[in-house]
């Protein structure tokens, strides 16, 4: 034990007499094991963000959109018609044992105006049955209602985003105000509870919800929907749902080739699929590339090294000839390799959590930091001073000491 104590101080005692050079080989290992950590959490913490906010939008929701591979035509989204609301009826008469509720939707993009502000945002037409399936939180007034609906009422609620863009604030109490869309007089009833972007295409937040017949007739002159959306009993039977539904459509549609459906049917669980996929990917692709500079850190260290031997080749020399065995060389020089790597990888630990906080922080996104991902960041840096010092080690103890005595 007082051997390896001694090992350790002489090996200290020599990094030092370099301080530049030591430094130089740290940054290395630091950038390369801050690097990975980092990556590793922002990745992660993104994809906590995505999966939270798919979630948020229900957790047993499926989601109907039309499709144009019956026709095998492609045609822009805003002229797809296959759906209609005699659809969603039909669906919610039929009792479909896996299914709890439907909602038929329309959304489109109005001009909306409140005093001297106006902004394109996203109007919404739904039923009462939205605010369940989409878990719409209501922190002001009222959602809409079927009375509502039946009524062709001008009411709208507003998204904590739609209202910071027509009030100047989101904290403004608009209740009871009026605002023109699309050119028409609305009354607002309601303010939903922020939720964040749910998609990379709009935002729940900068929503507008008014009553679908309102929207349809009043608003933007159509017959069909955009989208139905569907939920189903339970997460377990979610997949039964899906099925109950999509043979019911087909055979509404009169379609008996399922590839030629003029729908397409997605569940939350496949879009989380996909998303955690995506950004699993994307992470381990950065990891990747975070990886490579951990390499590029242990080859440094081995160069630095080897400069090391040729510099102390008469030290060598002189503590062979005093007796000094092999294996006590290549431990002298393991060590200082290992040092090298050991206080690079503490430093690039430090520096990695301090960089995921930092962006947590100023993103708003959740905090995440992976314990294993941190241990093996920290061993592989201690295993790369092993390996990149071993070679350099290795000549030092393999230097006759007549020869290095010679050295000049």
């Amino acid at each position: 034990m007082i051997e390896f104590w001694e090992l350790i101080k002489e090996s200290v005692r020599t990094l030092k007499l370099n301080k530049m050079r030591t430094g130089l080989a740290i940054l290395g290992i630091v950038i390369g094991i801050g690097s990975v950590i980092a990556l590793i959490s922002i990745g992660q913490s993104s994809q906590k963000s995505v999966t939270d906010r798919i979630a948020s939008l229900g957790t047993n929701l499926i989601t109907i959109s039309p499709n144009y591979q019956r026709s095998g035509v492609v045609r822009s989204s805003s002229v797809q018609q296959t759906l209609t609301l005699a659809d969603a009826t039909a669906l919610e008469e039929a009792q479909l044992s896996a299914v709890s509720a439907v909602s038929p939707e329309y959304s489109g993009r109005l001009q909306v105006v409140a005093g001297d502000n106006n902004a394109n945002l996203s109007v919404y037409g739904a039923k009462a049955a939205y605010s369940t399936i989409h878990n719409i939180q209501i922190s002001g007034g009222r959602f809409i209602t079927d009375s509502d609906y039946n009524s062709n009422a001008h009411v709208a609620v507003l998204g904590p985003t739609a209202v910071e863009d027509l009030y100047g604030s989101s904290d403004y109490n608009c209740i009871g105000e009026t605002i023109r869309i699309g050119g028409q007089t609305f009354t607002i009833i309601g303010i939903s509870v922020a939720k964040g972007s749910s998609s990379s295409s709009s935002s729940a937040d900068e929503a507008i919800y008014v009553p679908l017949s309102t929207a349809q007739k009043q608003l933007f002159g159509v017959s069909y929907l955009t989208s139905i959306a569907v939920e189903s009993v339970d997460s377990d039977v979610i997949i039964r749902a899906q099925n109950q539904v999509g043979y019911f459509l087909l055979a509404r549609h009169k379609i008996s080739d399922p590839s030629k459906a003029d729908f397409r049917i997605r569940s939350s669980e496949e879009m989380l699929e996909t998303a955690s996929s995506v950004t699993g990917t994307f992470t381990a692709l950065l990891s990747g590339v975070a990886a490579i500079s951990l390499v590029v850190g242990g080859i440094g260290i081995m160069n630095i090294m080897l400069v090391t031997v040729t510099e102390r080749t008469r030290e060598i020399g002189l503590r062979k000839a005093l007796g000094a065995k092999r294996k006590t060389i290549i431990a002298q020089f393991l060590t200082e390799s290992v040092i090298l790597t050991f206080i690079g990888g503490i430093l690039g630990i430090i520096i990695g959590v301090a960089t995921s906080y930092g962006y947590a922080k100023i993103n708003s996104s959740a905090f995440t930091i992976s314990i294993s991902s941190v241990l093996l960041a920290f061993l592989v840096s201690v295993g790369i001073g092993i390996i990149f010092g071993w070679y350099p080690s290795r000549k030092a103890a393999s230097l006759q000491p007549i020869e290095a005595l010679r050295y000049e």
